[in-house]
C-alpha cells in the first residue's frame, strides 16, 4: 500500500505457481530418508512431498513458486543437488505420459481424447514409445491441442511440461557417446 493505495504490480513480474516432481537414484550412502529428508529442508526443499516408496529411489513433487517454470525447476534441481550431490537425476515430470494422464489434465474422459487421436491422427503428436501403453511427450500433445482450440489450459501447466521435456532430453543427451552424436544428429535431422 502506498500513501493509501493498493500497489499493483503486473502480472508480468509476479510470481507463479509450479508443480513438477523430480525422481533420482540415490547412491547407497544414501540409506537413511530421515537424514536426506533434513539435508533437503535444509537446502530449501520445504515446498516438496517426499516420497520414498522404493529402495535407492527418491521422489520430489514440488509446488515451487518462480518468474518461470525454468526458474522453478532450475532452482529445485540446484536445491537438490546441494543437499545429496551425489543424487542422479531419473526424470522431470510432467512429461512422459498415457493418453489417461492427458486426459486427466485436460478434464476430458480418456475415450474422448481417445476419439480425438484416432480422428486426427495425421496431425497428433507421435507418442515416444508405442505399444500396448502408447507415452507421449505431455507439451507436445498440450501444443497440439491448444492450437486446435476450445480446451482451457493453465499456462504454468504447458510451460511445466516444457521445461521438464527439456531437461529429461539434457539428460539423455548427456548418455549419447561423443563419438556417434555427430552421426546421429545427420542421421535424424
Amino acid at each position: 500500500m502506498l500513501n493509501g493505495a493498493e500497489l499493483i504490480v503486473p502480472a508480468i513480474l509476479q510470481p507463479m505457481e509450479y508443480t513438477f516432481t523430480l525422481k533420482y537414484r540415490l547412491a547407497e550412502q544414501h540409506s537413511d530418508p530421515d537424514d536426506w529428508i533434513e539435508r533437503l529442508g535444509q537446502a530449501g526443499c520445504t515446498d516438496a512431498l517426499v516420497g520414498i516408496g522404493q529402495p535407492g529411489r527418491l521422489a520430489l513433487e514440488f509446488t515451487r513458486d518462480g518468474a518461470s517454470a525454468l526458474d522453478a525447476l532450475h532452482s529445485a534441481l540446484a536445491d537438490v543437488k546441494k543437499a545429496i550431490p551425489t543424487a542422479r537425476l531419473i526424470e522431470a515430470a510432467p512429461d512422459f505420459v498415457g493418453l489417461t494422464d492427458i486426459a486427466g489434465i485436460m478434464g476430458v474422459s480418456r475415450q474422448n481424447l481417445r476419439k480425438l487421436m484416432l480422428a486426427h491422427a495425421g496431425s497428433f503428436p507421435p507418442p515416444v514409445h508405442e505399444g500396448s501403453a502408447s507415452i507421449w511427450h505431455l507439451a507436445e500433445v498440450l501444443d497440439w491441442l491448444s492450437a486446435r482450440g476450445g480446451y482451457p489450459l493453465e499456462r504454468s501447466v504447458l510451460e511445466t511440461a516444457k521445461v521438464a521435456r527439456e531437461v529429461n532430453l539434457a539428460r539423455q543427451v548427456r548418455q549419447l557417446p561423443a563419438r556417434i552424436a555427430g552421426d546421429l544428429e545427420r542421421l535424424i535431422a
